[in-house]
């Protein structure tokens, strides 16, 4: 660790990752979490109002779509990065502290749509409503999660002298404190870049474009999802350039690396194949389906 002059500037990393209400020990990690699927939720359901359907057939689907995606998100962290559980001396119980941080997006999102799927059928809706509804809010989500990563002192860059460089600590996340030195003080890593913070900047300003681009040009059934899918990987695409925590590798390249490549290609394939569609809308019983380019007001949120 180098020694910092007064006059560096650098991003503060917690030296605690949870507290104590009561007998209970409350992540911050999971706390971000929720802050991110309770926002998420919000304007899911403020979006699908605008597409002719209500709360509580977001709410209906909601409940599905979150527990298959928190599930699916764990299996991929722990498939992905099974060294960390499996390997000698690794405590194989740790897969399921979830707590502890370790969410892999696109798990979250295969099976979260699995469940969305159930959750639609049993609502009435198509699965393509509810995800062209739910694409800005799911990259809100990202957004407010990874400051989970933050308090965990994780997801970071490679060392860097940048005035916006994080400080990491060393921490022991069983304790969800900071090791301490001889000193007593907390256990400086290093200054890295804030590659969390790139994402979390990165998802909100994307949600604002994916908004903008739907009032605009009226995408078609799908095509905001798979617009979502091509903002985001670009993005994550980079992001994963840029860290240097340890990960498995394929070909000297990340496994997340590879897979945000991979879905990035097959995202601007599908927005091309969906984009020229008519635009999803919940259909009641009966009902003409709205034109592919409705009157300008459309109730949509800004």
């Amino acid at each position: 660790m180098r020694t910092l002059a007064t006059t560096d500037f650098f991003i503060p990393s917690p030296t605690v990752s949870a507290f104590q209400l009561g007998p209970l020990t409350i992540r911050f990690y999971a706390v971000c979490i929720l802050a991110g699927i309770i926002v998420g939720v919000w304007l899911t359901a403020r979006r699908l109002r605008a597409r002719g359907g209500t709360t509580a057939q977001a709410l209906d689907v909601v409940m599905w779509a979150v527990p298959f995606g928190i599930i699916g998100g764990r299996l991929y962290h722990v498939i992905t990065d099974n060294q960390l559980y499996f390997a000698p001396g690794k405590d194989p119980w740790g897969a399921l502290r979830i707590w502890e941080g370790g969410l892999g997006i696109w798990g979250a999102v295969a099976l979260g749509l699995v469940g969305a799927l159930i959750g639609a059928r049993r609502t009435g809706i198509t699965l393509a409503v509810f995800a062209d509804a739910a694409a800005p809010g799911l990259l809100i989500a990202q957004g407010l999660g990874r400051w989970g990563n933050w308090f965990n002192n994780e997801l970071y860059g490679g060392p860097t002298d940048l005035p916006w460089k994080l400080q990491v600590h060393a921490m022991n996340q069983a304790t969800g404190q900071a090791v301490t030195t001889a000193e007593g003080t907390p256990e400086v890593l290093g200054y890295f870049q804030p590659t969390f913070l790139y994402e979390s900047l990165w998802c909100l300003a994307a949600a604002s474009l994916l908004m903008f681009l739907d009032r605009k040009y009226h995408l078609g059934a799908g095509a905001v999802f798979a617009a979502y899918i091509v903002l985001y990987t670009s993005g994550r695409f980079v992001f994963e350039l840029m860290r240097a925590d340890p990960a498995n590798t394929i070909l000297g390249l990340r496994v997340n690396t590879w897979v945000s490549g991979l879905l990035l290609v097959a995202g601007i394939l599908l927005f091309l194949i969906l984009r020229p569609g008519p635009r999803s809308f919940v259909l009641a019983a009966g009902q003409a389906r709205p034109p592919s380019r409705p009157l300008p007001h459309t109730g949509e949120p800004s």
